[in-house]
């Protein structure tokens, strides 16, 4: 068991939704970026999705593109951000981590070796945007193998048809795009995920998280009441762009936990 199925199993114990955050490593450099994610368990986090900078990332807007930029220019690499996750476990073995970004690093890293560096640290689970199904035997397949859950994301766009290709290495919890398009551009409506959730939960066992287009408490309330619990990211990272200090972007994180927590 991960720490991401405890988790799970601790929130169902529990009867609470998931709150899920999402920060840039490094953004908008290390010291700042540690401390944030240090503090992300005090303020009711209990997954944390840490993004790994990259020069061309496609599936994400226009806040997080930034933050990308800005933890590259202050010198974040695979390595740092690795670095990052192990100083965090010093001192908290239980909040699970989730990396998040694309597969160019990894593949240049090399994927039997970033396995390895990527559990020695502390990783627990991958989201990587641009590996399809058809591509599992690169990254999925043998990241399960060492014991890291490999997240997929399933959007609006996933038909009947598509959805079992989706779920069929899936594990930790199903990462739902609410919306089409690109991250922190429209707003997610209950309404409209809600069926869409049960659809997936009809398929399969794991949870199911909802992501992009979630800003505010009241929405995070709504989207986590109607599935497994929400992903927050470029509202947060907009936040921190906005030049607030780390305690502020906290107390930020914090309301949008709670209300996920009141679903």
């Amino acid at each position: 068991m991960t720490r991401i199925d405890a988790k799970f199993a601790e929130l169902r114990k529990a009867g609470k939704k998931a709150f899920v955050s999402y920060v840039m490593a490094g953004d908008p450099d290390f010291d700042t970026s540690l401390e944030l994610v240090k503090g992300l368990p005090g303020a009711g986090v209990d997954i944390i999705e840490l993004g790994l900078p990259f020069t061309d990332p496609m599936a994400d807007g226009s806040t997080i593109q930034l933050a990308g930029q800005r933890a590259l220019e202050a010198g974040m690499t695979l390595d740092r951000t690795l670095e990052l996750a192990r100083i965090f476990r010093e001192g908290d073995d239980t909040t699970p981590i989730v990396m998040m970004g694309y597969y160019n690093p990894i593949y240049s890293r090399g994927v039997d070796l970033f396995l390895t560096q990527a559990k020695e640290a502390g990783i627990d689970g991958l989201i990587i945007v641009d590996l399809p199904p058809e591509e599992d035997e690169e990254l999925c397949i043998p990241a399960q193998a060492a014991g890291l859950n490999f997240i997929r994301l399933a959007t609006p766009t996933t038909d009947d048809k598509r959805l079992p290709k989706v779920l069929q290495n899936t594990s930790g919890f199903v990462y739902y795009v609410s919306i089409t398009g690109i991250t922190g551009a429209a707003e997610a409506q209950a309404a409209d995920v809600g069926p869409e959730v049960a659809r997936i939960k009809a398929k399969t066992d794991l949870p199911v998280i909802v992501g992009f287009g979630i800003k505010t408490p009241d929405a995070s309330e709504a989207i986590a009441g109607v599935a497994d619990g929400c992903v927050v990211g470029s509202a947060i990272v907009a936040e921190l762009a906005n030049g607030k200090p780390v305690s502020e972007v906290l107390a930020f994180v914090k309301s949008l936990a709670d209300g996920a927590h009141r679903a």
